[in-house]
């Protein structure tokens, strides 16, 4: 699928750059609901920012052990935990995003991306990119997941007049 990791990190970029529109939200903006009926679910950006970056932090975690070993236990852990609770999850992290300042959201939101391309670019690619079941895990929790929220993104930016970029 991918030649190497540069080329799998090229895509999740772009695909991640309409994103980045989220951090130009002023505080208002940040925390101003969708329609719970329409393509955000009630979703604010403050909302999205939270969802999109935890599971950012997650893979995060992942990378950082797999830089250090053959092995990612936070990845089973989640995986038990995703088991057990589902949806659960994702509600208590956007309680927790609500507690946050609007400065840490757009840190986390302009930092960790960033942090986690990096990560990505030291792991061996034995333990990822060539490791397919480990690849699937992060494509789905990257290009796929970014794909998948893209109605919300689009919710969130048309609130404020603002069109999704298109990913290039």
């Amino acid at each position: 699928m991918y030649r190497d990791a540069l080329d799998f990190l090229e895509e999740e970029r772009a695909a991640w750059a309409p994103y980045e529109a989220l951090a130009e939200l002023d505080d208002v903006e940040l925390d101003r609901p969708t329609d719970p009926s329409g393509p955000g679910h009630g979703w604010s950006g403050r909302d999205l920012i939270g969802h999109m970056v935890f599971w950012q932090e997650h893979l995060l975690d992942v990378a950082r052990e797999l830089a250090l070993g053959d092995d990612a236990p936070s990845r089973e852990r989640m995986r038990e935990d995703w088991a057990a609770r589902g949806d659960q999850i994702n509600e208590e992290v956007r309680l927790a995003w609500r507690e946050l300042t609007p400065e840490e959201v757009r840190r986390r939101l302009r930092q960790v991306p960033g942090e986690l391309r990096g990560y990505f670019t030291v792991v061996p690619e034995i333990r990822w990119l060539k490791h397919p079941e480990r690849m699937a895990y992060v494509v789905e929790d990257t290009i796929e997941h970014y794909e998948e929220h893209r109605p919300e993104l689009g919710a969130v930016l048309a609130l404020v007049g603002r069109a999704v970029q298109p990913a290039p």
